[in-house]
């Protein structure tokens, strides 16, 4: 592993590590429910959205690093429902997300199948520009920037809003 490569991967195996404690005592019957606290729905992103939304970024990822072919395909209408800027439904009858076993299956094959290209791609080629448009561009000017970026800090605080879900559907902490 590159130096570089080493620097991103080291925290986004702390993330994906952190991803599956948030996992712990969540029962597929609820991974897709907003909490409610003294009666009232409380309009956050529950575990299924989370998971859904960070797992359509491995392969986004892995076509930044020109390794399309080493990437995890997304499922059908997996950007549909979990890309930038979509809601967090409540989903009481389980028909609006995938299961929770598809979800966090695909969350986890993809995580793991950037890993490995970020593993092997050289130092030089995270100093590319990012090929996105726009504030991202903006934010994280190179691939190396963008993937560490999606692999620890947006995974992260995603994952932060799991853990205070899981608060107030009183699961407590997952650590």
């Amino acid at each position: 592993m590159g130096y570089v490569a080493d620097i991103i991967n080291a925290p986004a195996r702390i993330t994906r590590s952190y991803a599956e404690m948030m996992l712990k005592d969540v029962k597929a019957e609820q991974f897709a429910r907003l909490p409610s606290a003294g009666g009232k729905i409380i309009q956050t992103n529950h575990p299924a959205f989370v998971f859904g939304h960070l797992s359509i970024y491995p392969a986004r990822i892995c076509a930044m690093l020109g390794q399309q072919g080493a990437a995890v395909p997304n499922p059908p209408k997996f950007e549909e429902l979990f890309g930038n800027g979509k809601p967090c439904l409540d989903d009481p009858k389980g028909t609006i997300y995938p299961p929770m076993d598809i979800i966090t299956k695909h969350f986890f094959s993809a995580f793991d199948a950037a890993l490995a290209v970020v593993g092997k791609t050289p130092d030089t080629d995270f100093n590319k520009p990012n090929p996105a448009e726009g504030r991202f561009k903006e934010m994280c000017p190179t691939v190396g920037a963008a993937a560490s970026f999606l692999m620890s800090t947006h995974a992260m605080s995603h994952l932060g809003q799991v853990s205070a879900w899981r608060r107030i559907m009183g699961l407590g902490s997952a650590m």
